[in-house]
C-alpha cells in the first residue's frame, strides 16, 4: 500500500453500530506493534476515537483471514485493518504465504462487503539483526499512518455511494 496524498486529511465518522476491528499477527511483535500505534495515532488525528477500535491478535500472518471472514460476517464492523510481518526463513517460500492471507483478505471483502485493508508486509530479506529491526520497525509506523489514511478515505467513500453520490473520491 503506497499512498501519494498523506498530507490529506479525511475525516470520517464511524456508525452507530460499526467499529474498526484490527487484526495483529504476533510474530515479531516488536516491529508490528509500530504499525497498530501508528494507526491509532492517525485515526486519532482523523477523528476516530481508538474507543471505536477493537484489537485481535492471531498467532501468525496465515490466521489473519479467517478471523477478518468471521469479524466481517458479525456485521459489527466497518472496516478490518491488517498486519503482520512474513519474513522469509528459509524453510518454505514466503511468496506462498503472502498470497494466501492478501489473497484471503482480498476475498473477505469481495464476499462480505466490509473492507479489509492490509498492512501485512512480505519482504523478500528480512535478517534477525539489529538494522533490519529498525528499519522495519520505522518501515511500520509508516505503513500504520498509511493504512489508517486509507481505511479513513475507504469508509468515506463507501458512506458517500451508499448515500447515492457516485462522484468520483475526492
Amino acid at each position: 500500500m503506497n499512498q501519494s496524498n498523506q498530507n490529506t486529511t479525511t475525516t470520517t465518522q464511524i456508525g452507530e453500530t460499526g467499529r474498526i476491528a484490527f487484526i495483529q499477527a504476533c510474530w515479531h511483535r516488536d516491529i508490528v506493534d509500530q504499525c497498530r500505534t501508528a494507526f491509532v495515532r492517525e485515526m486519532g488525528r482523523r477523528g476516530i476515537a481508538e474507543s471505536a477500535m477493537d484489537f485481535f491478535e492471531v498467532p501468525g500472518v496465515f490466521e489473519i483471514p479467517l478471523h477478518a471472514k468471521i469479524l466481517a460476517a458479525s456485521g459489527r464492523y466497518e472496516a478490518i485493518v491488517a498486519t503482520g510481518l512474513v519474513v522469509n526463513g528459509g524453510i518454505y517460500a514466503h511468496e506462498y504465504v503472502s498470497d494466501a492471507v492478501i489473497g484471503g483478505l482480498m476475498r473477505v471483502q469481495l464476499d462480505t462487503d466490509v473492507p479489509v485493508l492490509s498492512a501485512v508486509l512480505t519482504p523478500r530479506h528480512f535478517h534477525e539483526h539489529d538494522e533490519h529491526h529498525r528499519f522495519f520497525r520505522d518501515h511500520f509506523v509508516v505503513k500504520g499512518t498509511e493504512v489508517a489514511a486509507a481505511c479513513a478515505q475507504t469508509l468515506a467513500n463507501i458512506r458517500r455511494l451508499k448515500a447515492g453520490d457516485v462522484r468520483a473520491a475526492a
